[in-house]
């Protein structure tokens, strides 16, 4: 393949798709490829981009989005063999969505808070949806169904608020939570438990949480990515210091272990 095309130009990368899924001397792994089997990359792909901006490496963010990027031109790609659209028409089609949806920048429209620009934003894409002739006129329309549940249910719960449903502050929010988890427990105390039952209320236990994180204006799958990082880097160093002490982590005991985590937790709580 020659390609003429500078470093840094799009239609390189859009050339290099082309060629790899060329029949005729293309790659077979990206020849063998649907939309549906590359979905899963391109969310793999939209979390490595967050984890190198939670890590602050802007190399490694600079990759990320090229990662990211290539998803793009892989989609496009294949709907343009399948006469769809190409790569050009997904540029043509944001381009023309943020004008669009920006009147307050593009069109002397004028918003007085980012507030309102949400609340504009929301009504704008409810107006597209009607254009359309969807018939979904719900508050709650539109909310991908692909999304982390997490996130989901944030938005479901932000939209619902919206219409004036939610409560004014955090503390029924904490009293919720207390109810929701008596009832967890009570369903787990069964003597012949109902997994449909304790898989409801444990759901309803992690919902009203993401309405608790939604209060705090903490993004839930942000804190308990936290959360995992700090039980991961914990445990680690349990294991190091077992190892440094000669002994076998796994046959301490929860007793021994939980002595270890103690020690952990309180040589970060010193070093902080």
């Amino acid at each position: 393949m020659t390609n003429d095309a500078p470093n840094g130009d799009i239609q390189q990368l859009i050339a290099i798709m082309a060629r790899l899924r060329d029949p005729n001397g293309g790659c077979p792994w990206d020849l063998e490829q649907d939309f549906s089997t590359i979905a899963p990359y391109t969310i793999e792909e939209a979390y490595e981009v967050a984890d190198a901006i939670e890590r602050g490496d802007m190399a490694d963010l600079r990759d990320e989005l090229g990662d990211l990027l290539l998803q793009v031109a892989f989609h496009a790609r294949m709907a343009e063999e399948a006469g769809a659209f190409k790569f050009e028409d997904v540029v043509v089609a944001i381009c023309d969505k943020m004008v669009r949806r920006h009147p307050h920048v593009f069109a002397g429209a004028s918003v007085e808070d980012a507030d309102a620009q949400t609340r504009a934003w929301e009504k704008q894409k409810a107006a597209e949806r009607a254009a359309k002739g969807e018939a979904d006129t719900s508050a709650l329309a539109g909310i991908a169904r692909g999304l982390p549940e997490w996130q989901r249910a944030v938005k479901l719960q932000s939209r619902a608020a919206r219409t004036g449903f939610d409560w004014p502050d955090h503390r029924p929010v904490f009293a919720k939570l207390r109810e929701e988890l008596d009832e967890l427990e009570a369903e787990f105390d069964r003597g012949e438990r109902d997994q449909g039952h304790l898989c409801e209320e444990l759901g309803d236990v992690l919902f009203v949480a993401a309405n608790l994180a939604r209060h705090a204006g903490i993004d839930p799958g942000n804190a308990l990515r936290g959360a995992n990082a700090k039980f991961e880097r914990r445990f680690r160093a349990m294991e190091a210091l077992a190892a440094g002490q000669g002994r076998d982590f796994a046959a301490l005991g929860l007793e021994g272990q939980e002595r270890l985590w103690g020690e952990v937790k309180r040589d970060e709580l010193t070093q902080s």
